[in-house]
């Protein structure tokens, strides 16, 4: 049986809660991700997967509804607690790559591991040359990234959400600013990383070609899911 890597009980959210504006943008979200699955979010603008994804992140909390990550429920977790379990359990992928341009490769994949245990060591080093040996770049690991084509910074960009091992990764138009060869080549890397490491992705895609190929689609329209699509 597939263990569960993230999991959604009838999760809403609302904004300007109180308040005659009063909006709700989730409508009693139930969705399942389990270990090694690689699955598409998709839908049109608007319909609220920017507030889903960062809500998964936990970079945001749902206003009624539960949440799980690796089965621990996030509900009671204070600001420290969602801090430590997003740096442990889940890596992020930008569609802008939010890479520090002022440094090599090597070190924007070592950032997270710095920032988690506050100096630089060997063994991080050797962490983040793996990771980018495993993306395709080792050539590449002392240039900087402002010196980077727009699919090897996305590819740096994945190192770095690889370099503390989560269990989850959310890209989040992960190829949406890569011409159709780089955006080709980020999603092969993508699929080949949860396939060799069974490291969990979700990806939101307007691209539906890209979305079909994936091993689950989930389709959210006006904050609710409308279907669900498996390959």
């Amino acid at each position: 049986m597939a263990s569960t890597v993230l999991r959604l009980e009838a999760v809403r959210k609302s904004y300007a809660i109180g308040t005659p504006v009063e909006t709700e943008v989730l409508h009693g979200i139930d969705l399942q991700l389990d270990k090694g699955e690689f699955v598409a979010l998709t839908g049109p603008s608007g319909s609220g997967k920017s507030t889903l994804l960062n809500i998964m992140g936990l970079l945001d909390r749902p206003s009624t509804g539960k949440l799980f990550i690796n089965g621990a429920e996030t509900s009671r977790m204070d600001e420290a607690q969602l801090t430590q379990l997003r740096g442990q359990a889940i890596g992020f992928v930008f569609q802008t790559h939010l890479l520090l341009t002022a440094f090599t490769a090597l070190e924007n994949v070592m950032m997270p591991m710095l920032l988690q245990r506050g100096h630089p060591d060997e063994l991080m080093r050797e962490r983040a040359l793996t990771l980018l040996e495993q993306v395709g770049l080792s050539k590449w690991q002392n240039n900087l990234v402002s010196n980077m084509s727009g699919g090897q910074q996305q590819r740096v960009a994945i190192a770095r959400a690889l370099a503390l091992n989560p269990s989850l990764v959310l890209a989040d138009e992960p190829t949406g600013n890569l011409d159709t060869k780089a955006a080709e080549s980020v999603f092969e890397l993508m699929r080949k990383v949860n396939q060799d490491s069974g490291t969990t992705f979700l990806m939101v895609t307007h691209n539906v070609a890209m979305a079909q190929r994936c091993d689950r689609t989930v389709d959210l329209v006006d904050g609710m899911i409308v279907s669900e699509q498996k390959k």
